[in-house]
């Protein structure tokens, strides 16, 4: 047995995974014995423990500190109608993301939505009672008061996008500031002189910074920024629909429209058929977020690349670390983690 030490020694520290194949169970499984949890069978504690002993793994400082928690939970937290939630990919690409992140711990994932002042005093007073390790909240609006609940209670918290620019908590975020210029210099490019916007929600700052990067790009190419090209809506089909619907009645000669996500611009799709207006020859239409929906619509939509499902992989990641940390006996000063992945211009027929 020391022979095998000696042999794992010198070929690099060895790996749960190396663990778990040696044992022949999967990763969780032998890091639930590792861990000393009680969910396995005598017969896969003592295989696990043999691979450990053979192969001389010793479990990392973060592992251990992450095994002491005490809820075994994390909670993603949606401040949104399940309108919303089951309409917009985005939210499905979140979670399926943090979803694979979290596959191999032994943490459960809670999904709770928050739609009402009463829900959200429900939900307060169930994260004061330390129920879950930590938190990951996605779609925060400006004057959402959970996270600095979350930092005073000393709940670990990550957001899925900031709540302004001086986010004073974790997050892991998308350039959207960068995808939207790219949006309007592409129609820019493409010789469209009157380009409006339908913006998102402008209380969040994802939205703010997609109606910053039109103006930018605008401004870059020497465009006028008339305030009748600007519409806001709500991210939805039928926020798509009116703001639309209002552009065209201001300005019936516009020649391109950046909608702030697919779903919007779906919407939009429809107004502008029902008007006449042929896509991309009359008006030429860009969206955000490169979701189905962008490949499905005709013509298919020329979009804005997020990878969202990355975003739900590295909140996850965030939130571990923060958790671990909270648990590890090792002082270290406190780091405020803040992560901004890149966003991509996908070029399609609709402009």
């Amino acid at each position: 047995m020391a022979a095998a030490r000696r042999r794992g020694a010198g070929r690099g520290r060895p790996t749960l995974e190396e663990v778990a194949a040696r044992a022949g169970v999967g990763r969780g499984t032998a890091s639930r014995v590792i861990n000393g949890s009680p969910r396995v069978s005598d017969r896969t504690r003592a295989a696990v423990e043999q691979a450990v002993i053979d192969l001389g793994y010793v479990p990392n400082r973060a592992a251990r500190a992450l095994a002491a928690n005490r809820a075994d939970a994390v909670a993603l937290v949606i401040p949104e109608p399940e309108t919303r939630l089951f309409a917009e990919p985005y939210f499905s690409d979140i979670i399926r993301g943090v979803g694979c992140e979290l596959a191999d711990t032994d943490l459960q994932l809670l999904l709770t939505l928050v739609r009402t002042p009463k829900e959200r005093q429900r939900l307060a007073d169930y994260l004061s009672a330390h129920r879950v390790d930590g938190v990951l909240l996605v779609s925060a609006h400006a004057e959402d008061p959970l996270p600095d609940l979350l930092e005073r209670i000393e709940v670990p918290v990550v957001l899925g996008g900031r709540r302004a620019a001086r986010e004073t908590v974790p997050y892991v975020d998308s350039d959207n500031l960068g995808g939207a210029r790219a949006a309007v210099a592409h129609l820019v490019e493409r010789g469209r002189r009157t380009i409006a916007t339908i913006t998102g929600p402008l209380d969040m700052y994802a939205a703010q910074c997609r109606l910053d990067g039109y103006r930018e790009a605008l401004e870059a190419a020497e465009q006028p920024k008339a305030p009748e090209l600007i519409e806001p809506a709500d991210f939805t089909e039928e926020g798509g629909r009116r703001a639309m619907a209002a552009l065209l009645a201001r300005r019936p000669d516009l020649d391109a429209v950046f909608a702030a996500s697919d779903v919007m611009a779906a919407g939009a799709r429809q107004v502008l058929r029902e008007n006449g207006r042929k896509v991309p020859g009359d008006v030429a239409l860009v969206g955000y977020d490169d979701s189905p929906i962008a490949r499905h619509v005709d013509p298919p939509l020329t979009s804005v690349r997020q990878s969202t499902e990355d975003m739900g992989r590295a909140m996850a990641r965030v939130l571990l670390e923060q958790i671990a940390a909270r648990y590890t006996d090792v002082k270290t000063p406190p780091t405020c983690p803040q992560l901004v992945l890149p966003a991509e211009l996908i070029r399609r027929e609709s402009s």
